[in-house]
């Protein structure tokens, strides 16, 4: 929902997951929790476990499956 009150489809969440994950810092990937708070700062609230759902939903792996291994 937005701040609003507004009903937002899943689809549309999911397209959000991906572009905040897609610009995320390839050292320090966000968590669920943290996708979760920045949707929040944007007026749409999506509890974690969502996120956690959806983004397993679209095959994103989490944050320490997707952090980049500097040590190479």
């Amino acid at each position: 929902f937005t701040d609003t009150g507004t009903m937002i489809s899943s689809k549309v969440i999911m397209k959000m997951i991906e572009e905040c994950i897609k610009d995320e810092n390839i050292n320090k990937p966000l968590s669920d929790n943290e996708i979760s708070k920045y949707f929040t700062a944007k007026g749409v609230s999506v509890a974690r476990r969502t996120i956690t759902k959806y983004r397993e939903k679209i095959n994103i792996p989490n944050s320490t499956q997707r952090k980049r291994n500097t040590d190479d």
